[in-house]
């Protein structure tokens, strides 16, 4: 697990799962660009790693939009040279909403970011790292794209997504030196999983996170480290003979799922 003189690229980077990944990366001594919709906070967090002896460069994007995301991956290997790893991992959670009242703006909003976002990502990322013949890329993908989750119709449609994407990707380069997984949390505690439960119960979201715990045999949110440390796994050449798969990182969630609007209060 030593990242020294590689360059890993981290899309989302300025808060959640992105920031710690960020900082896990360079705490292993790998440069980073981090990418962010929010450059102010994606700098802010440049510069805390830069403090703390890393190296980091901070780049504004838009990832839905082809042309900022291929200057981000050009920006990065003008700046470091290559890319060894890339957590292609900015998403938004939309609103939630029964399929009938879902309004098709927040619908295309969901899709475009979660889904075209992470397609552009491999499109401009993966033939860096066939030139290079070497390189590791983590789609952020989630539990919801495992199962279904009522009233979140857009976001687990994306999900499922960026499932297909992550095989069809790793059969187009199997061989070739690149690998590409994709790694799926259940509830972390995060900006995102707070906001979800927000919109379930206004009133009182704490009673969803009850729930939500209530789910989990492990009976706890995540932590965005353990999500990070698994990216890194993957990232890594102890991870040589993985490709094509999909990780969860839920307490077991998946594996042993419970009932949760029992312990949901309005």
């Amino acid at each position: 697990m030593d990242f020294s003189g590689k360059v890993a690229l981290v899309t989302g980077g300025a808060n959640g799962i992105g920031e710690a990944t960020v900082r896990a990366f360079a705490k292993l001594g790998a440069a980073v660009a981090i990418v962010d919709v929010d450059l102010d906070a994606a700098q802010s967090v440049a510069s805390s790693v830069e403090s703390a002896g890393g190296t980091a460069i901070a780049i504004g994007a838009d990832v839905t939009k082809a042309a900022d995301v291929e200057n981000y991956v050009r920006t990065t290997v003008g700046s470091f040279g290559r890319i060894d790893c890339f957590f292609n991992n900015a998403g938004i959670e939309g609103r939630i909403a029964p399929i009938v009242e879902l309004d098709m703006d927040v619908f295309d909003q969901v899709m475009a970011v979660n889904v075209r976002g992470v397609f552009l990502g491999l499109r401009y990322v993966i033939p860096v790292m066939l030139e290079q013949g070497t390189g590791s890329i983590i789609n952020t993908a989630s539990v919801a794209g495992m199962v279904g989750s009522p009233g979140m119709s857009a976001y687990v449609a994306s999900k499922h997504a960026v499932m297909g994407l992550t095989k069809t990707a790793a059969g187009e380069v199997s061989g070739r030196g690149v690998r590409v997984n994709a790694v799926c949390p259940g509830p972390i505690d995060t900006r995102m999983v707070r906001d979800i439960a927000a919109q379930i119960s206004p009133n009182n979201p704490d009673s969803v996170q009850a729930g939500y715990e209530a789910s989990i045999p492990l009976g706890r949110y995540g932590r965005a480290e353990e999500v990070a440390n698994v990216v890194l796994f993957l990232a890594s050449d102890l991870a040589s003979n993985v490709t094509g798969t999909q990780m969860p990182i839920d307490g077991g969630r998946t594996a042993s799922p419970r009932a949760i609007t029992e312990n949901i209060e309005d």
